[in-house]
């Protein structure tokens, strides 16, 4: 990674088609959420699919955590759906078949002259693809764990949710008022778009503003 993808910096907002074809721009498919992106091997590769098991069981508490949840390969469209298939995965694939991640990012695993693939990483964004740690996964034990995962999410949650705690007495106060704007998701979107993205239904939200 170059050293300006570094906590704090902004991640590319990339555009890249996913499992069917369209293309999905990362920002819309973060929708001001936490997310985490995994720039992995692809198909061949026995440690991707390891991580991307232990990510398909995590994902339902990524869903009721409301965290979002992006996988780019330099896979094709045909193996990019047989991996997802094959891992019962429920969040987008994209692929990158011209390696535009690959060399923007300057990640091309140079110890494989067989694959041209990306060296695998692990980015967890705040909202706004902000960078909040970025995890280098050429050794395998450089992926993060769910649990390491839980921690870096509930360190962005604290920091981004004003209604982290409850009991703060204001929040009851400014509850009481109608003031609904410190409280997620009701001071920023409707529940129907809220349950819309835990359904992963991008077709219907992402690019939109809320309620159309």
């Amino acid at each position: 990674m170059p050293s300006s993808l570094a906590p704090g910096a902004t991640f590319p907002d990339y555009v890249l088609p996913d499992q069917t074809k369209t293309p999905r721009r990362l920002s819309d498919l973060q929708s001001g959420d936490p997310m985490v992106v995994t720039l992995i091997r692809g198909f061949f590769c026995p440690k991707d699919r390891v991580q991307l098991q232990g990510l398909s069981a995590f994902y339902k508490q990524l869903v009721v955590g409301t965290t979002r949840l992006v996988t780019i390969t330099t896979d094709d469209w045909h193996t990019t759906n047989n991996l997802r298939q094959q891992l019962d995965a429920h969040w987008p694939f994209l692929y990158d078949e011209d390696r535009t991640v690959q060399q923007d990012l300057d990640i091309k695993e140079y110890t494989d002259t067989e694959h041209d693939v990306m060296i695998p990483h692990t980015v967890v964004l705040r909202p706004d693809l902000e960078i909040h740690r970025v995890y280098n996964g050429y050794y395998y034990w450089g992926r993060p764990s769910t649990a390491e995962l839980h921690q870096d999410l509930r360190e962005i949650t604290r920091s981004i949710r004003p209604d982290w705690d409850l009991t703060q007495p204001a929040l009851r106060e400014a509850w009481e008022a109608g003031d609904k704007g410190p409280f997620y998701p009701y001071g920023q979107k409707s529940m129907e778009r809220v349950m819309q993205e835990m359904a992963g239904a991008v077709d219907q939200y992402a690019g939109s503003a809320d309620g159309d």
